[in-house]
């Protein structure tokens, strides 16, 4: 059980009537952590110019699908989405429905053969898996 401090306790240790050492070994391992942290190597810079090609296509591609997801709003509520988009809508719609079992079965034989790989290794660097 834990035992509380009254404020006749509190009061001496507060006012400074007793000095407060550090251990004996405080000063030295805080020091030898200020000098690892100094000696150091700085960190690895992001690389910007590898990943801005994948953020711009990130972008195109949130435009689309805002294009498309509008046209299919104003399709919805009567209004007749513009020719090119609802063109293009379709256009990408058949075009989608074409590949996504091909799509589909790639993904799983991807996944599949992921995980054998990592059971394979499991197995070959530890003797189990």
């Amino acid at each position: 059980m834990k035992r509380t401090l009254n404020d006749a306790e509190i009061d001496p240790i507060l006012s400074g009537k007793y000095e407060i050492l550090p251990s004996s070994g405080f000063v030295a391992s805080v020091m030898d952590a200020v000098r690892r942290e100094a000696t150091a190597p700085p960190p690895i810079p992001f690389p910007w110019r590898r990943a801005l090609p994948g953020l711009a296509l990130v972008v195109a591609t949130l435009v689309l699908v805002a294009i498309v997801g509008f046209a299919a709003f104003t399709q919805g509520g009567g209004v007749p989405a513009p020719q090119v988009v609802a063109g293009a809508q379709s256009a990408l719609a058949q075009a989608l429905r074409a590949k996504l079992v091909t799509a589909a079965l790639w993904a799983g034989m991807s996944l599949v053969l992921a995980w054998a790989i990592v059971k394979l290794s499991l197995r070959l660097s530890t003797g189990h898996a």
